[in-house]
C-alpha cells in the first residue's frame, strides 16, 4: 500500500512546482496549521497544488512516511520537502523562503513577503 501511495505522491510532486499536502483545500482549510501555510502561499501569490489529505487516507499516511515527517501540512517546492507549518512560518519571517523560491525559479510577490515580515517584526 505504501508503495502505491508513494508513487502517487511522487507523481504529484513531480508535476507541480509547489505542492501543499494539507487538511482541507486552499480555499477552505480544515485546520489552523494548514490554514496558516495556505494563507502565506496565497498572500505571496504563489501558485500551488493543494492535496486534501482528509479525502484520501492512503495519501494522508503515505505522505508522512514519504517525507519522514509526522505532521500535516507538508510543503514541497520543486520536488524538495520544505517542512510543516512552523518551518514554513520561520522561513517566511527570515526571508529564507523568498531565497528558496527565487533560486528555484518560482514566482512570488516579494512586496507581500515583506509585508508579512513587517507585520510580524
Amino acid at each position: 500500500m505504501a508503495d502505491a501511495a508513494h508513487d502517487k505522491i511522487r507523481s504529484i510532486i513531480e508535476t507541480n512546482d509547489v505542492v501543499l499536502f494539507m487538511k482541507g483545500v486552499k480555499t477552505m482549510p480544515q485546520c489552523g496549521f494548514s490554514s496558516r501555510v495556505a494563507s502565506i502561499l496565497n498572500y505571496m501569490a504563489i501558485e500551488f497544488a493543494d492535496v486534501n489529505v482528509l479525502a484520501d487516507d492512503e495519501i494522508r499516511e503515505g505522505v508522512k512516511s514519504f517525507s519522514d515527517w509526522p505532521t500535516i501540512p507538508q510543503l514541497y517546492v520543486k520536488g524538495e520537502f520544505v517542512g510543516g507549518c512552523d518551518i514554513v512560518t520561520e522561513l517566511t519571517l527570515s526571508g529564507e523562503l523568498d531565497d528558496m523560491l527565487a533560486a528555484k525559479g518560482v514566482s512570488f510577490d516579494k512586496a507581500a513577503a515583506e509585508k508579512i515580515r513587517e507585520a510580524n517584526g
